[in-house]
C-alpha cells in the first residue's frame, strides 16, 4: 500500500500545473469571445426558430450557404479548428490555397479523415489512394513532413487502420495553424468575404405573431434528408467533371438504333 502511495505521489509532483489564475483567466477569456455567439447569452439573428418558428436563422446558416452572416465569419477568425469545422468556412480557405498554390496540407488533412470516419472495408483501398496521392516518392501531392513521421507513417499504412495518419495528420495540421491560418486571415479573400457577409436584421413579433406563427406552424426537413441531397448534387457534380468515355457512349448509342 505505501509502495502505491509513493508511486502515486511521485507522479502527480512530475505532472505539470496550472495556476489557478491562469485557467480563470483562459476561462474568463473563452467566455468574451464566445458570448455574441452563445444562443443562451445572446439573442439569435434574425429570430430564434424555436420561439418564432421562422426558420431565416436555419436558412442563413446551412452548411453550403452562398453568402455566409457576419457572425459566422467571424467565428472563422477564432481558431483554426472553428475555420475547418465549418464545411463553408473551409470552402474558403481552399479558394485561398488555390491562389497560393499549396492545397496538398487540407487534402491530405480531409483524406486521413475520411479514412477515419469511413468503413472497415474501404481503408485498404483509401490507404492506397492516400499514399499513392500524398506520401510515395513522386506523388502528385506530395505533403511535406519529416523523416521520422514519414517514416512510421509509410510503415503503418501496410497494414492500415483507422488512426494510422494519426501522426501525420497532426503534423499538417499544425502547420496549416502556425503559418498559412494566420496569412489566410490577412489575405484579400477572407476580407472579401468579410464585405459581403450578410448582417440580418432582428425579427421583432409581437405576442399576437408569435401565437399565430405557433398555430401555423408546419412539419420542417429533417436533416439527415438535406444531407442526403447534398451528397447526391455533390455525387452528380463528380459525374459531370469525369472524363466521357468516347466509345462507351459510341456504343450506346449504337444498341438504341
Amino acid at each position: 500500500m505505501y509502495r502505491r502511495m509513493n508511486m502515486f505521489y511521485q507522479q502527480a509532483i512530475m505532472r505539470s500545473k496550472v495556476k489557478s489564475s491562469v485557467s480563470l483567466g483562459a476561462l474568463v477569456k473563452y467566455t468574451t469571445t464566445y458570448k455574441t455567439h452563445d444562443p443562451f447569452l445572446a439573442p439569435c439573428t434574425p429570430s430564434n426558430p424555436w420561439q418564432t418558428d421562422n426558420d431565416t436563422y436555419w436558412t442563413l446558416n446551412t452548411r453550403s450557404v452562398q453568402v455566409p452572416t457576419k457572425m459566422r465569419v467571424e467565428r472563422w477568425s477564432f481558431s483554426f479548428f472553428e475555420l475547418l469545422n465549418d464545411l463553408r468556412g473551409r470552402d474558403d480557405f481552399k479558394i485561398f490555397l488555390k491562389k497560393e498554390f499549396s492545397g496538398e496540407n487540407l487534402a491530405f488533412w480531409e483524406a486521413a479523415e475520411e479514412l477515419k470516419w469511413g468503413t472497415a472495408a474501404s481503408m485498404s483501398a483509401k490507404a492506397e489512394i492516400i499514399f499513392k496521392t500524398f506520401l510515395a516518392p513522386g506523388a502528385p501531392r506530395w505533403i511535406n513532413i519529416d523523416g521520422r513521421t514519414m517514416g512510421l507513417t509509410v510503415k503503418g499504412l501496410e497494414h492500415p487502420q483507422r488512426y494510422v495518419l494519426e501522426a501525420a495528420q497532426t503534423h499538417v495540421f499544425l502547420l496549416m495553424k502556425k503559418d498559412t491560418f494566420f496569412r489566410y486571415l490577412k489575405s484579400p479573400v477572407y476580407k472579401d468575404i468579410q464585405k459581403k457577409a450578410l448582417n440580418p436584421e432582428p425579427h421583432n413579433f409581437s405576442p399576437a405573431q408569435l401565437e399565430q406563427n405557433a398555430q401555423n406552424r408546419s412539419p420542417g426537413i429533417h436533416p439527415m434528408i438535406i444531407w442526403q441531397q447534398e451528397e447526391e448534387e455533390k455525387a452528380k457534380a463528380a459525374a459531370a467533371s469525369a472524363p466521357v468515355d468516347v466509345k462507351a457512349m459510341m456504343s450506346k448509342i449504337d444498341r438504341k438504333k
